[in-house]
């Protein structure tokens, strides 16, 4: 993970403001300042938020400043203190009111429901196999949505689904979802691929597993896949074009982090444009949120213990990220044109497009061979599945300083007490799409569409309506029920600026079939 380090921050680095941004079209500028580097205290004589910070900051003082996605990395699933990993303390919980953030399955069971009802509807659609479903979640959290799904399925296929797999790295999360699918008497045993126990919903083996990857394929399958928040923890590598002169554009070299002039005889007076990627190195001791130029809005929180640079140079990151889609390519000779690039969503993207649509055909990937996911060709003859990706970021530009940090539902700065902090980034749904059809001449995709389309096309309101029905009694209790049923649902489709209605959106991936059948809830319908 530290293998693509830069090295250390030198003096006239510049750093990003977290000051709001302007929008240009599909472009996004940010402003961004000078400082002085200082030499680092002893880091015995500096007190850090959590043990995460200490081991970050001597990694890089040893290696420099390290890209944006490998702090990302770290604070979300280390060893020492990851979020997801360790962080959290015992009785705490990131999830729902006394945890850090709530999502939809933990505002209202009538989003699982409704999620399980559109894989019923592609089974329809799909010709009603009365076996060989697989159901498939990536990122579970604490089992909420999926325990919603199979409630509602097992009414109509119950008999035809084979497998559950959840796709989980946590140790502490996989212990809570099997509390909540199979009971906390349930035992969990190793298996071939992770672990395994069995549902308390028609005695399913539900199978645990750290990767995608991981989960066999199988032609003979109809893998149903749902990725939940799930999109929006991966990693980001972040890139900025600057203007340099021809004489000091800097390559980075295969051997070591020091930079190598490419031309000693171009004209000093020529400029060119060239990709450079943000990196994260540690605040100098001392430092304020003036000169951080923190928001008056966010200074009650510490100042930060890392910020976010400009490479002086390019590292190899910049080298091919930023080619690897005609979207970026389109933007490199813009200068201040920003970019955020996740490989790691693309190769999720591969994977489940692969799982449903097979890899008959040979698929280049723009990524290194290391990057690389899945084997080379997986036939699958006859494409079945189908797969819901939900999940914050725009319909159709690229993201941009999106990078934010949550804690005790409340933004903070994504810097701030490493392992502590959750962090996330828009999902680019735009190269989702893109690394699925690549990866799978077997797949379409449909939307994205707003979550609020999604979920009022799929009967949201009535499916509430019928619960508030079924709401016992007349008194004070009952009316509450009832008024927080009706909150809960409109939450859910909220079409305000920030609203979870507008901000979600829902991306379908589904056997190719030429566009001839929309699914439902993109305009589709259930086609038996």
């Amino acid at each position: 993970m530290m293998s693509n380090v830069l090295r250390k921050a030198q003096c006239g680095l510049r750093c990003l403001s977290r000051w709001p941004i302007s929008h240009n079209h599909k472009v996004v500028y940010q402003s961004y300042r000078s400082f002085t580097s200082t030499p680092l205290c002893r880091e015995e004589e500096r007190k850090w938020s959590t043990p995460l910070a200490k081991q970050l900051t001597e990694a890089i003082n040893t290696t420099g400043p390290i890209p944006l996605a490998s702090y990302m990395r770290m604070c979300l699933t280390s060893d020492i203190g990851g979020y997801y990993t360790g962080a959290i303390g015992e009785g705490r919980d990131q999830f729902g009111q006394k945890g850090d953030f709530i999502t939809s399955p933990e505002i209202s069971q009538i989003f699982g429901e409704l999620v399980g009802i559109w894989f019923v509807a592609e089974w329809l659609s799909q010709g009603r196999p009365k076996q060989g479903v697989e159901l498939i979640e990536l990122g579970p959290g604490r089992g909420t949505l999926m325990d919603d799904m199979l409630r509602t399925m097992r009414n109509f296929m119950a008999s035809s689904i084979d497998t559950v797999y959840m796709v989980e790295a946590s140790n502490e999360l996989r212990v809570a979802q099997k509390n909540l699918l199979c009971g906390e008497d349930a035992v969990m045993t190793e298996s071939e691929i992770g672990w395994q126990s069995t549902s308390k919903y028609s005695g399913l083996p539900i199978i645990w597993t750290d990767s995608i990857k991981a989960i066999p394929q199988n032609p003979n399958k109809m893998p149903f896949i749902v990725a939940h928040e799930f999109f929006d923890a991966l990693p980001i590598h972040a890139f900025q074009v600057v203007e340099v002169p021809l004489n000091q554009q800097t390559t980075a070299t295969s051997s070591n982090n020091n930079p190598s002039p490419a031309s000693s005889t171009a004209n000093e007076t020529s400029l060119t444009h060239q990709w450079r990627e943000m990196v994260v190195s540690p605040t100098p001791k001392g430092t304020t949120h003036a000169d951080l130029r923190t928001p008056k809005s966010k200074q009650r929180d510490p100042v930060p213990e890392f910020q976010l640079t400009l490479s002086p140079s390019t590292t190899r990151h910049a080298q091919y990220l930023p080619s690897s889609s005609p979207r970026y390519r389109a933007l490199s000779s813009t200068p201040g044109a920003l970019i955020e690039v996740c490989p790691d969503a693309s190769l999720y993207a591969s994977a489940i497009a692969t799982l449903i649509g097979g890899s008959n055909l040979p698929s280049p990937s723009p990524f290194p061979s290391r990057f690389q996911s899945l084997p080379p060709s997986f036939r699958k003859p006859s494409h079945s599945g189908a797969a819901l990706i939900i999940d914050y970021g725009p319909a159709d530009t690229i993201p941009t300083n999106s990078l934010r940090g949550i804690k005790a539902h409340r933004r903070v700065s994504p810097f701030l007490a490493p392992g502590l902090v959750d962090l996330s980034a828009n999902v680019d749904f735009g190269a989702l799409v893109e690394a699925a059809v690549r990866a799978s001449p077997g797949v379409e995709c449909h939307g994205p569409v707003e979550q609020a389309r999604f979920l009022e096309t799929m009967g949201v309101q009535q499916r509430a309506e019928m619960l508030a029905k079924r709401v016992v009694g007349t008194g004070k209790e009952a009316r509450k029920k009832k008024a927080e049923l009706e909150r809960s649902w409109k939450r859910l489709v909220d079409r305000g600026p920030t609203g979870m209605g507008k901000v979600y959106k829902v991306l379908a991936i589904l056997p190719e079939n030429g566009g001839r059948r929309r699914p439902v809830g993109f305009g589709g319908d259930v086609s038996a």
